[in-house]
């Protein structure tokens, strides 16, 4: 039986489970989790919970609509709760879930190895810039 969404083997990891096509669970996730914006949301949130506003300061460069988008779209697939007190004016909690708990953990470690290796992807980028710009054009 395929689950809905199935787009391909998950007994070989392959990149080709991440097919482009409409209906591809696996591609959605990973476009969604791997932005940018919700990188630093749930980076934001791994401590404790903050309030809209909180977030938008602390999020250089996002604007309020990506922000609003972001956030819904994390709560819709569960890696992030929203709590409204009812309060005057209206207060709005955001908070991970358990979900966006293990996820976090996952960025974490991609973080870790990002700043393990940036001294190696400066030189890298360093040496392509110089033969790129010895290459005739």
């Amino acid at each position: 039986m395929t689950a809905l969404g199935y787009c391909g083997g998950t007994e070989d990891y392959s990149a080709r489970q991440w097919d482009g096509r409409e209906g591809c669970e696996v591609r959605q996730i990973l476009d969604r989790v791997a932005d940018k914006w919700s990188l630093l949301v749930i980076a934001l949130l791994d401590r404790r919970g903050l309030r809209f506003t909180e977030l938008k300061r602390e999020i250089d460069g996002i604007s309020q609509r990506m922000l609003t988008v972001t956030l819904r779209q994390l709560e819709r697939d569960g890696l992030i709760s929203r709590t409204v007190h009812p309060v005057v004016p209206p207060r709005v909690d955001y908070a991970l879930t358990p979900l966006g708990e293990t996820l976090h953990a996952t960025i974490q470690s991609l973080v870790m190895w990002t700043e393990t290796h940036q001294d190696e992807i400066a030189a890298a980028r360093a040496d392509y810039d110089q033969r790129a710009e010895l290459a005739p054009a």
